[in-house]
């Protein structure tokens, strides 16, 4: 089996919705990274000196090569990226990964049924 990392930043009220519908499009879990912080096409505004712009959540999926690109359409959609700095998502692939088998387990009849 090959696995896709995927890094999702989303806006951090949108995290459960983005965390459920990953795993109803095959994500087996995810970590969850809060308070990241970025800079996009604009650059964030400020008042007082004090930051305007809305926390992001980091997102991190190790999922099964193919089954990643569901996933990431199903990020995007449900996290609303086609507006300028609602959140970006990304798949890299992965090499080696261990301390996963419970997911393997839950995954190969997945796969095998896309195969």
């Amino acid at each position: 089996m090959h696995f896709k990392l995927i890094i999702a930043l989303v806006d951090e009220g949108k995290t459960e919705t983005v965390l459920k519908g990953a795993r109803e499009a095959g994500a087996t879990g995810a970590t969850v990274i809060n308070n990241a912080r970025g800079e996009g096409l604009n650059p964030p505004k400020t008042f007082l000196g004090l930051n305007l712009v809305m926390q992001k959540d980091m997102l991190l999926f190790i999922v099964e090569e193919h089954m990643s690109r569901d996933i990431l359409e199903t990020i995007e959609e449900i996290g609303q990226f086609d507006a300028i700095g609602s959140g970006i998502a990304f798949q890299l692939d992965v090499e080696d990964v261990v301390g996963i088998m419970p997911q393997i387990q839950k995954l190969t009849p997945m796969v095998e049924s896309k195969l």
